[in-house]
C-alpha cells in the first residue's frame, strides 16, 4: 500500500511539474448575458483550454476592441471586473449580430531553466531552425531570455468581419465559412505576422469536449484548412518563436488564439451564452512595439 501511495505521489508530482512548464495560451470565452445590455467575455491564461486559470489586468491590453462588421466603427471593450480566474468585459453591441472581439497585451520579459525548453519545445511544435539555434546558444552557456506578447481573438456569430484581420502584430482570421460553422464543414483559416500571411506556422486546434488537439502546418499562403469537428467550443493556439533582431541571445514569441463555436447545425444558433468559464481601450492604430514592462502580478507567465 505505501508504494502504490508513493508511486501515485511521484506520478503526481511529475505531472504537475510538466504542466508547469507548457506554454500558457490567452483566450476569449463568452459569458452569461450581460444585465445591463450588450455582450459579456471573460478573457484569461490557462496552461489548457478550455480552462482559464489566471486572468489580465486591462492595463496590460495594448490594443483591443470588436466591431461587427469590415470597416465598421470600432467598439470598446470595457471592464465589469476581475474574477479569479479571468478578466471580465463587456461590449455595447447588438446581440445575435456578426461580433469579432480582440487584444493585444504589452509585452514581458521571463527567463526560463534548461529543464524546461524542450516541454516547452513539443508544446508548440518549435521548428527545427529553433532547436538547433537553442542547441548553440546552450553550448556557449548562454541563459533562455524570452520577451512574449499575447493576442486573442474571438468571433460571435461569423460573418465576413471574421475574414479580416485587425491591428494586432498576430491575427489568425477565420476565412471559412462566413457563419457559425457546423460540424462537418471544411474550416479555412490564415494566419497573419505583422499583416503579412506567416507560412509553415504550427496551429493546433482545441476543442473543450476533447482531450487532444489537432496539429497541422500553415501552406505559402498563411492558410490551413480543417474538417470541423464535435460541436461546442474550439481554439486555435499557435506560437511563433524566433530571436529577436535588435538583441543578442533574447528570444521573441507571439502567441496568438483564435476563439469560435461550432454547432450541431440542428438548432438555432447561440448567442455568448456560455458559462463554462471558470470563473480596453478602444483600438487605434498599431506604432512599433513598446520597451518590455514589468510583469503584471494579474498575469500568468505560462511557467
Amino acid at each position: 500500500m505505501e508504494t502504490r501511495f508513493r508511486a501515485r505521489a511521484l506520478a503526481a508530482a511529475l505531472a504537475a511539474g510538466l504542466s508547469a512548464a507548457h506554454a500558457h495560451d490567452t483566450w476569449f470565452a463568452p459569458l452569461p448575458a450581460d444585465p445591463q445590455g450588450g455582450v459579456a467575455l471573460a478573457l484569461g491564461t490557462g496552461n489548457q483550454f478550455p480552462v482559464h486559470e489566471s486572468g489580465i489586468g486591462i492595463q496590460h491590453l495594448l490594443y483591443s476592441g470588436c466591431r461587427h462588421e469590415p470597416g465598421g466603427t470600432p467598439l470598446a471593450l470595457q471592464r465589469t471586473g476581475d474574477a479569479p480566474t479571468a478578466l471580465n468585459l463587456r461590449v455595447r453591441a447588438e446581440r445575435g449580430l456578426p461580433l469579432s472581439c480582440w487584444a493585444q497585451t504589452s509585452s514581458f520579459d521571463v527567463e526560463l531553466g534548461d529543464d524546461k525548453i524542450a516541454v516547452y519545445f513539443k508544446d508548440i511544435q518549435a521548428p527545427q531552425a529553433v532547436r538547433d539555434a537553442w542547441a548553440q546558444m546552450r553550448a556557449r552557456g548562454v541563459k533562455w531570455k524570452e520577451r512574449y506578447t499575447k493576442h486573442a481573438r474571438i468571433e460571435l456569430n461569423p460573418g465576413a468581419s471574421a475574414a479580416q484581420p485587425v491591428n494586432m502584430a498576430m491575427d489568425v482570421l477565420l476565412e471559412a465559412p462566413q457563419r457559425t460553422p457546423r460540424r462537418g464543414d471544411t474550416l479555412q483559416f490564415r494566419v497573419l505576422r505583422n499583416g503579412q500571411p506567416l507560412p509553415d506556422f504550427a496551429v493546433e486546434l482545441r476543442g473543450d469536449k476533447l482531450p487532444i488537439g489537432v496539429w497541422r502546418k500553415t501552406d505559402g499562403e498563411g492558410r490551413v484548412r480543417i474538417p470541423a469537428p464535435l460541436p461546442g467550443r474550439w481554439v486555435l493556439r499557435g506560437t511563433e518563436l524566433r530571436l529577436s533582431e535588435r538583441e543578442p541571445d533574447v528570444w521573441e514569441s507571439r502567441f496568438v488564439t483564435l476563439a469560435f463555436e461550432i454547432s450541431d447545425g440542428d438548432k438555432p444558433q447561440r448567442q455568448a451564452d456560455n458559462s463554462d468559464t471558470p470563473n480596453a481601450r478602444s483600438i487605434s492604430q498599431m506604432p512599433a512595439i513598446p520597451a518590455i514592462n514589468t510583469e503584471p502580478p494579474a498575469i500568468t507567465a505560462r511557467r
